[in-house]
């Protein structure tokens, strides 16, 4: 019996969960640090966050139909197990490394912010002194 489109469904439907399962983490706890940088604008935040994990959906899962297709036809559960192993190996690995991406930018995004909100003084200056030797 060839196992093939067994192995095609259990590996879209192992993929398509993760990546469920990674976009709706990175969208819970990422939405804080993009309220953050966005000084509190709730809104906004929200409508970010939403389009950054569209993004990620898309990314994601183009990715795991493209990685799809096998060039082994499958007879045996071990030659299941070795495809699925190394398909789903491969998709994780993109997955921790838009994970990671996403971290990182959100990261940049808050110390910018931050960075910017620290050279802005807290009241609006009253007077101008001349430099020095003028």
């Amino acid at each position: 019996m060839d196992l093939t489109v067994v192995a095609y469904v259990i590996y879209l439907i192992v993929s398509i969960g993760l990546t469920v399962w990674v976009a709706r983490t990175l969208s819970r706890n990422g939405r804080v640090f993009i309220a953050d940088v966005l000084q509190g604008n709730e809104k906004l935040a929200d409508a970010v966050n939403h389009l950054l994990v569209v993004g990620f959906y898309l990314v994601n899962i183009g990715f795991v139909t493209l990685y799809l297709r096998s060039s082994e036809t499958i007879l045996e559960a071990r030659g299941l197990f070795e495809e699925l192993s190394v398909k789903l190996g491969v998709v994780l690995l993109v997955l921790g490394v838009m994970h990671l991406g996403n971290v990182w930018v959100l990261n940049k995004m808050r110390r910018r912010g931050i960075m910017e909100r620290q050279q802005t003084p807290p009241v609006a200056p009253n007077a101008w002194t001349a430099p020095a030797g003028a």
